[in-house]
C-alpha cells in the first residue's frame, strides 16, 4: 500500500480476542482487510483473516423495490482468507503481532488512527480523543465492566507504546443510549447511588447506530424514523426501543449482565436469588461475577452448551437444551412486548447479531404469536436470511440486517479527526 494512503484501523477488544478492520480512506471509506486474533493466552491462539479484493469498496447501496436480499457479506464481496497460528500468552503479544503482521502485509502502511470500541463510556455521548485523563477516568470504572474494559484499557496503552505519536480514539458502546428519558436511566436505589453514577447505560450502540442507519437505507427514514425495535442477539444479547432516532429504552442495564438471558450470563436476576446464593455458598464478589457472567445464562441452565446452534441441535434429546432456547425465545418475546407498549405502537423490529442475523429458527419462535402487534413472517424470506422478512401486508417490517461495529468505529473515527 502506498505510505502517502491514510489508514483508519477499528479495534474491537475482548477479554481473549482483538477484532480488527483496516481502512483506507482516500476518497472513500475502502474495507482492504478484516479479521480476529482469538483464544489469546492459549497455546492455540490464531488470526483469521479476509484480505478485500483490490477496489472492493464499502458501497452504502440503495433501497431495492421488492424482496431485499442479505446484506453485509455480499456488500463486501469476496477476498482471499487466511489463517496463521499466534504465539499470545497475553495481550501485549497479541498486539504487537497484530501491528507488525499489518505493516509486513500493506508494504510498510502508516495508520492515521486507531479507533476502539470502548464498551462503557458512562455519561459520554460522542466519541472521544484519547489521553491520559480519559484512561484514567476508564481505568476507575474497569470494575463496571471487568471482562472487557481492563482489556481494552491494555489495549490503548500498548497501541500508544508502540507508537506515541499515534491518535487514538474512544468510540463508547454506551453512548447510544445517552438518549435515554430520566424515568428509563432511573434504578429503585437510594438516592446516593444514583448520584454516585448506578444507573441504566444500555450497550451495543456501535451496533444499534449501524442498523439504525441501514434501516434508513433499506426501508427509508419515515420506518426508521418511526417506533422500532432492534435486537442485538448473539452470546452477549441486549435490545433497544427507538423512537424518531433516539434511544428510549433499553434491556442492559448498568453493566452488560442485565437484561435478557445470553450465552453464559444471567440476564436480569432477582436480588433475593443473588443473597440466597451469596449467603448458601459463601461467595466473594469475585467468585459471583464469575457465575453470574460466565457460568450461567443458556450454559448455565442446559448445563451442555452457550452456543445457540448446538442447543437447537440438541433440544429434541435433552430437556435441559429445549428449556434453555425456549427461556431465550421467551424473554425475547417479552421485551418486544414491553418496548411496544413503551413506544406506543411498533413500525419495524430488527433482529442482528449472531444469533439475530442467521438463526430463522429463532426469530420465527419469538415472532409467533405477537400479530397483535402486526408481525407476520414470509417464512421463505426468513428461512434464506433476507433482509425483509414480515410478510406481504404486515403493519410492521420485520428485518434481518447484519451489523458491523467495526466499519462504526471507523466512521465515528474519521468525523472526530476530520481525515
Amino acid at each position: 500500500m502506498d505510505q502517502g494512503n491514510k489508514n483508519i484501523l477499528s479495534i474491537n477488544g475482548g477479554s481473549s480476542s482483538i477484532k480488527f478492520s483496516l481502512y483506507d480512506i482516500q476518497g472513500s471509506l475502502n474495507r482492504r482487510l478484516t479479521g480476529k486474533i482469538e483464544r489469546i493466552g492459549r497455546a492455540d491462539a490464531v488470526l483469521t483473516f479476509t484480505d478485500m479484493l483490490s477496489g472492493q469498496q464499502e458501497q452504502s447501496g440503495s433501497a431495492q423495490e421488492g424482496r431485499l436480499g442479505s446484506g453485509l457479506e455480499g456488500r463486501l464481496g469476496s477476498g482471499q482468507r487466511g489463517q496463521l497460528p499466534v504465539r499470545a500468552p497475553g495481550m501485549r503479544e497479541a498486539a504487537d503481532f497484530l501491528l507488525d503482521w499489518l505493516r509486513q502485509r500493506e508494504g510498510g502502511m502508516q495508520l492515521s488512527a486507531v479507533g476502539h470500541r470502548i464498551v462503557h463510556g458512562l455519561g459520554h455521548r460522542e466519541p472521544a480523543i484519547i489521553d491520559e485523563n480519559l484512561l484514567a477516568e476508564l481505568q476507575r470504572i474497569s470494575g463496571y465492566d471487568p471482562d472487557h474494559l481492563p482489556g481494552e484499557i491494555e489495549l490503548v496503552r500498548l497501541f500508544g507504546r508502540h507508537d506515541p505519536a499515534l491518535r487514538q480514539v474512544a468510540c463508547f458502546d454506551t453512548a447510544f443510549h445517552a438518549s435515554l428519558p430520566r424515568v428509563a436511566r432511573l434504578l429503585p436505589l437510594p438516592r446516593r447511588y444514583d448520584q454516585a453514577g448506578l444507573q441504566r447505560y444500555g450497550f451495543h450502540g456501535l451496533s444499534y447506530s449501524y442498523i439504525l442507519g441501514e434501516l434508513t437505507r433499506i426501508a427509508g427514514p419515515a420506518v426508521a424514523g418511526g417506533s422500532v425495535i432492534m435486537a442485538h442477539l448473539g452470546s452477549g444479547a441486549s435490545l433497544a426501543a427507538v423512537k424518531g432516532g433516539y434511544s428510549i429504552d433499553t434491556t442492559m442495564g448498568f453493566t452488560p449482565t442485565g437484561g435478557i438471558v445470553m450465552g453464559t450470563r444471567t440476564g436480569d436476576l432477582d436480588p433475593g436469588a443473588a443473597w440466597w446464593i451469596l449467603q448458601k455458598e459463601g461467595l466473594t464478589a469475585s467468585q459471583f461475577s464469575d457465575l453470574v457472567n460466565h457460568q450461567s445464562g443458556l450454559l448455565g441452565v442446559s448445563g451442555i452448551s452457550s452456543d445457540m446452534q448446538e442447543l437447537l441441535a440438541r433440544e429434541s434429546s435433552d430437556v435441559a437444551a429445549a428449556e434453555a432456547v425456549a427461556l431465550f425465545c421467551y424473554q425475547v418475546k417479552k421485551s418486544i412486548g414491553a418496548f411496544s407498549a413503551a413506544l406506543g405502537g411498533l413500525d419495524a423490529l430488527v433482529f442482528t447479531g449472531g444469533i439475530g442475523e442467521k438463526s430463522s429458527m429463532i426469530r420465527s419462535r419469538i415472532c409467533a404469536g405477537l400479530d397483535y402487534l402486526g408481525i407476520g413472517l414470509e417464512q421463505r424470506a426468513n428461512e434464506k436470511n433476507e433482509l425483509l422478512i414480515s410478510a406481504a401486508g404486515s403493519r410492521a417490517g420485520v428485518y434481518a440486517i447484519p451489523t458491523d461495529e467495526e466499519i462504526m468505529i471507523a466512521r465515528e473515527t474519521i468525523k472526530l479527526l476530520n481525515v
